[in-house]
């Protein structure tokens, strides 16, 4: 069989928009029209996506997340999405999403039922996936609720699997397998990377610090067991509703978080090779906010061909150093001032840190990519760096 890892897909880091983290399970239509989850709302988003640069920037996945669905199945026990809200059905919205260049992810769950409560794909997968792929999906966000037992989960991931790939139809596989594993065992990487093309290890992030902070810990901590196993086919999603939330979603350009740690969310997702996906209004958006997701230089780093995630290389009190390699023997280098008190704070670390002491050897060129762009010039491999770093700020490098 034809598992996730040679379907030929993701083989950089998903990017798009996903609705979870600012548009939750809002189905009220009638008082809140431009907020409820609706086949109204996945057609602006996709119209914006098309006209203000974010297809043509790189993300080009339009993905509905929970409570998009009918309270039970049709006749033929077939998924149907709400009929009110979705009065076209999710074929012809794909056919809409396809029509500006984009493509149309969805959502569904290993379980009898959704996190939301909706029905779940359990003893469905094969029906499922096929619907899917008639409707003309491109990616499977499937979640882990309500599956029971961990050998029931682990069977209901790898059947979807399987499912998909028998449709014909190429659509990418995100899972939420590791996050639900990991409270009761060590998930095994090798195996969830058969099986789909990226996976949550990690709780929802959300619209502030602490949740970027523990997402950033988290992942450092257990670096050793992730960071080796994320390649082209295969991604850790630090959260699925990432990039201002980590599917993992991006949440900049809402409004728990400073620039500054905007700036840091932006640096670090491309640092760990994570799927970019924003989940943020983006009919309403700050110029500011769409200039960093937008930041060609930052994106170039994400979806970086050579496909290595990158990794902690030194803590200094609040200051963390993080590199990440790229191809042509470049790096992707950050540093991340965790003070959340005071100024801008000087950091200063020796080149022989970064590559195993091979990144400048002899001498290397420093571009600073945020939070503005700059050139450092030339430098030896016996150098020192210094910089400024704004409290909870990061400063992206390539070297």
């Amino acid at each position: 069989a034809v598992l996730a890892l040679d379907n030929g897909l993701a083989r950089t880091p998903p990017m798009g928009w996903l609705h979870w983290e600012r548009f939750l399970c809002a189905t009220d239509c009638a008082t809140d029209p431009h907020r409820c989850v609706s086949e109204r709302l996945f057609v602006e988003m996709a119209d914006v996506m098309a006209a203000e640069g974010w297809r043509d920037a790189g993300y080009e996945f339009v993905c509905i997340d929970d409570c998009w669905m009918a309270p039970t199945r049709d006749e033929r026990g077939r998924l149907q999405a709400d009929p009110k809200r979705f009065p076209s059905g999710i074929r012809k919205l794909a056919d809409y999403v396809h029509s500006k260049g984009l493509k149309l992810g969805i959502y569904s769950d290993v379980g009898n039922k959704t996190c939301a409560g909706f029905p779940g794909s359990y003893n469905h997968y094969d029906l499922d996936a096929q619907t899917f792929a008639s409707w003309g999906v491109d990616l499977l966000k499937f979640d882990g609720c309500n599956s029971g037992t961990l050998e029931l989960l682990a069977e209901g991931y790898r059947h979807m699997s399987l499912a998909l790939n028998k449709t014909g139809r190429s659509i990418v596989y995100s899972c939420e397998w590791p996050f639900y594993l990991r409270p009761l065992q060590q998930p095994n990487y090798t195996e969830i990377k058969q099986y789909c093309n990226h996976w949550r290890n990690f709780f929802d992030v959300y619209d502030s610090w602490s949740s970027i902070k523990s997402i950033l810990d988290w992942t450092a901590l257990h670096q050793d067991s992730i960071v080796k196993i994320a390649g082209p086919g295969g991604w850790n999603d630090p959260d699925m509703a990432s990039i201002f939330v980590f599917l993992s979603q991006l949440v900049i350009g809402n409004f728990g978080l400073s620039w500054d740690q905007a700036v840091t969310q932006m640096a670090m997702w491309a640092i760990m090779a994570a799927p970019l996906f924003m989940s943020n209004d983006l009919r309403h958006i700050s110029p500011e906010a769409k200039w960093l997701l937008q930041n060609k230089e930052v994106i170039a780093i994400n979806q970086d061909p050579l496909g290595k995630q990158g990794y902690q290389i030194t803590k200094d009190k609040n200051f963390e150093l993080w590199e990440r390699p790229l191809s042509g023997q470049a790096y992707a280098v950050a540093v991340l001032n965790q003070q959340e008190i005071g100024g801008p704070q000087n950091f200063t670390f020796s080149l022989t840190f970064l590559g195993n002491g091979l990144a400048c050897n002899p001498a290397c060129s420093i571009q600073q990519v945020l939070p503005a762009s700059r050139d450092w010039g030339v430098y030896s491999w016996v150098s020192s760096l210094s910089l400024e770093v704004n409290p909870t700020g990061t400063v992206l490098l390539k070297v």
